[in-house]
């Protein structure tokens, strides 16, 4: 069987993971990647769940202070309703939504578009973190971005917590988290634990 690849009905999507600890740069590299498919006069959404207020209510803005229009939702659903006709789709702090959106995520990817997701891959406690590891799964490029560990150095992929709150989501800086190393990490997390 001819396919035409030019043909819509017949493309096929993909989904993109790009995942890290805080400041590793996801949320810069899913901007990289918006902005050029922008620049290739593709028609781009940006979502980020509403949740999410530390730099912009409405932008999804990076540590270093990039920025792009997004759209702030409450459920992964709501993202289905809100893509018509577009080719690629952006998806910040995925860690932060529901269960629902790697059912989303396949459902716009087997529509035929691109999905990009940035999100932390663990939490503070250094577990999978929401619907992320589903993300990953599906995914059929996956980009983990390192930190650099605040205490040695070294590469970081742990997102450390140095304030007391033990709520799973707490949104924070650099005055409420720090990148660390997995040695750097279980030193300071054990720590915790005999301070505690």
């Amino acid at each position: 069987m001819h396919i035409e690849k030019n043909n819509p009905v017949n493309r096929l999507g993909w989904i993109e993971v790009i995942c890290g600890s805080m400041f590793s740069g996801k949320t810069e590299e899913l901007i990289r990647r918006l902005k050029r498919a922008k620049i290739a006069r593709q028609k781009v959404e940006i979502f980020k769940p509403e949740v999410d207020k530390r730099y912009d209510e409405i932008n999804v803005v990076s540590h270093d202070e990039n920025a792009i229009m997004s759209t702030p939702v409450q459920s992964a659903s709501q993202i289905l309703l809100l893509t018509n006709d577009v080719n690629v789709v952006g998806i910040d702090e995925a860690q932060f939504f529901d269960d629902e959106l790697p059912a989303v995520c396949n459902q716009l990817a087997n529509s035929g578009i691109r999905v990009i997701i940035a999100g932390l891959d663990m939490d503070y406690l250094g577990k999978p973190f929401g619907p992320m590891p589903a993300l990953i799964a599906i995914a059929e490029d996956v980009t983990k971005v390192h930190a650099v560990c605040m205490s040695c150095g070294d590469l970081a992929q742990y997102t450390h917590r140095m304030v007391k709150d033990d709520h799973l989501v707490m949104l924070g800086e650099m005055d409420s988290y720090e990148p660390l190393c997995r040695r750097c990490y279980i030193e300071k997390t054990r720590n915790n634990d005999i301070l505690g």
